[in-house]
């Protein structure tokens, strides 16, 4: 053990820098720390995801992991305004992450995540 936080303490942390607050992390499989469940809330007037949010998770999220020699998995994002309305989900699939700079571009990487991108619904 490094003495560093928890990699949920260091992503909520370094996400609320960038008005992202975490309202909640799960992992598939605890001990592993690899397939992420993350829901959080922005403060924002977007109705919607944004790519500058998803940016800003997904660049916080390779940080830890190139800091920590972690290798994330599947990561699933749920956005929630202030008032706890879905603004949308997305995800990054495990091999995309294992791809990046090898087979996939940070543009290919980029537009794959983007294409996960679901608008919330008035219902939920």
């Amino acid at each position: 053990m490094t003495g560093d936080p928890p990699i949920a303490v260091t992503l909520e942390n370094r996400l609320m820098s960038h008005g992202i607050y975490v309202l909640e992390v799960e992992w598939d499989e605890p001990r592993s720390e690899t397939d992420l469940h993350l829901t959080y809330e922005v403060v924002t007037d977007a109705p919607r995801v944004t790519s500058d949010e998803v940016g800003t998770v997904v660049r916080t999220v390779l940080a830890i992991a190139d800091e920590r020699g972690w290798s994330p998995g599947h990561l699933e994002a749920t956005s929630r305004g202030t008032d706890g309305s879905l603004r949308g989900r997305w995800r990054v699939e495990r091999d995309w992450f294992d791809d990046l700079h090898a087979e996939l571009t940070e543009s290919e990487f980029s537009r794959r995540i983007l294409e996960t991108v679901t608008t919330g619904s008035v219902d939920e």
